[in-house]
């Protein structure tokens, strides 16, 4: 993805031709849900970070296909050439995000709030929001369309208007210690054998093994897609003035909890957002930017939650909090 923004973006506003990345699970509820999670801090109250928290489930076995899995083998044995293409491109300036970045917490957390442990996910969410973000810094009032209709530039203005930068980060989660344990294998299989060109064969001719039975080249059955689901948990952490955000030593007095829900991920959640983002781009072409190559949140943000409430994906605020002097990493 930041391979096609370096290589097409300016060609692309110079044809009016409008490429838009990461559309399905990757990365539309992780893009709406952080930012519906910052529009409930409402001044003068600002959000520090967002973390996300990822629970799959089911009443049968957690199945997926192989080619989410050969995506995840790849991108990890690619890595040396995403942080040469990174190095290689100007930096662009950080938004401004209140208050100190609190230290990384336990490798394994138990997050109370919502009863899970979780782990780091090292997946794409987090830079697309973050690449959103950044191009939110450049356009405070979101992105203008070509030929915009006056209702269209005031739905627009408003929305981003609400929307705060914070640090994100994702976290897959389990119910069970022993579920978060078989992420770690999985995580540490693939890391280790993706490294040489014969371990990777053998992760992609056994998926099923180095996966745990996670991932099989037949995907799951219907009723293993029937009877998935999935739950996004937004825990936001901020200060309820902007003010206590510059003070020495500073930390977090509230806590502001949301929660994006849908079904299993692969073969519906995708097929749902991917036809939403296609439908906003069909009737609402002109209200769009001309061109480029963007994340899915900055050109579809003001019109995509409400089509995805349409068909089946909620996004609900859990809690409001005040917390003591101190809040959890």
């Amino acid at each position: 993805m930041e391979e096609m923004e370096a290589k097409y973006h300016e060609k692309a506003m110079e044809t009016g031709s409008l490429i838009v990345s990461a559309c399905g699970f990757d990365s539309i509820p992780a893009e709406m849900g952080v930012m519906f999670n910052t529009r409930q801090w409402v001044a003068p109250a600002v959000p520090n970070h967002v973390t996300a928290y990822v629970s799959l489930e089911s009443d049968k076995r957690i199945v997926g296909n192989f080619a989410t899995y050969e995506s995840a083998v790849l991108g990890v044995a690619n890595m040396d050439k995403l942080q040469q293409l990174r190095r290689s491109r100007p930096k662009k300036p950080r938004p401004v995000i209140p208050g100190p970045r609190l230290p990384n917490g336990p490798t394994i957390e138990y997050q109370e709030k919502i009863g899970l442990r979780a782990l780091k996910l090292p997946s794409a969410d987090a830079v697309v929001v973050r690449r959103t973000l950044v191009t939110l810094m450049e356009n405070p009032h979101g992105l203008p369309g070509i030929n915009e209709s006056p209702e269209h530039i005031g739905k627009r203005e408003a929305y981003w208007s609400s929307v705060k930068p914070a640090h994100f980060g994702v976290k897959i989660a389990s119910k069970s210690l022993l579920g978060i344990y078989r992420i770690l294998g999985v995580g540490v299989f693939i890391g280790l054998l993706c490294r040489f060109s014969f371990g990777r064969w053998l992760l992609l001719k056994f998926p099923s093994f180095f996966s745990f039975g996670w991932f099989r080249k037949t995907g799951p059955s219907e009723d293993e897609v029937r009877s998935a689901s999935f739950k996004m948990w937004f825990v936001g952490y901020g200060f309820s003035d902007s003010n206590l955000a510059s003070e020495r030593n500073s930390k977090p007095d509230m806590e502001i909890i949301t929660r994006v829900m849908g079904p299993e991920i692969g073969y519906v959640t995708t097929p749902i957002s991917l036809v939403q983002c296609a439908l906003i781009v069909l009737s609402q072409r002109e209200n769009l930017p001309k061109g480029g190559v963007y994340t899915p949140g900055i050109v579809f943000g003001p019109d995509l939650q409400e089509r995805l409430q349409e068909n089946g994906i909620s996004f609900d605020v859990v809690s409001k909090t005040a917390l003591p002097s101190h809040a959890p990493a």
